[in-house]
């Protein structure tokens, strides 16, 4: 984990934040969310079609975007953040399929940096990668606002 105090924050931004460790989709992670999303769509939670159709269930894309939080955590630590939020996201696109069962990461790249709101709004690349896969998942820009000082 990177660690940087509140007032060299902009002097990152350009550069690579982090890489998690992998995750492993599970059947049951995205049951989870078919649950909590009411998307029931069978390509995501009837096994048995989804394996005689497609080849197998695949996560829903929401799902992947919505690890981003869980898989950043902890890959940089800014000294005097009393909080922070999230503020919204950006060019978010889908690019490839997360099979059950494959594992995926997040690699995070920090483009921007800027003063709001008394805060500082921060704005990072996130690719969420499949092992061995040559495509990511995912590719969004997410915006969050931090302050401190």
């Amino acid at each position: 984990m990177a660690t940087v105090d509140f007032k060299d924050v902009a002097g990152l931004v350009g550069q690579e934040i982090g890489v998690s460790d992998w995750l492993q989709i599970t059947q049951e992670r995205v049951n989870q969310f078919a649950e909590a999303t009411g998307d029931h769509q069978w390509i995501h939670v009837d096994v048995e079609r989804a394996t005689r159709e497609i080849g197998g269930p695949i996560a829903h894309g929401y799902l992947t975007l919505s690890l981003i939080p869980f898989l950043s955590a902890g890959m940089l630590n800014i000294n005097g953040v009393t909080r922070g939020i999230n503020y919204g996201s950006d060019k978010v696109r889908f690019t490839n399929m997360v099979r059950v069962g494959k594992r995926v990461r997040l690699r995070q790249k920090l483009i921007g940096a800027e003063p709001k709101s008394g805060g500082l709004q921060l704005k990072n690349e996130c690719t969420i990668e499949i092992e061995g896969e040559d495509r990511p998942a995912c590719v969004a820009e997410t915006i969050s606002v931090v302050y401190g000082g």
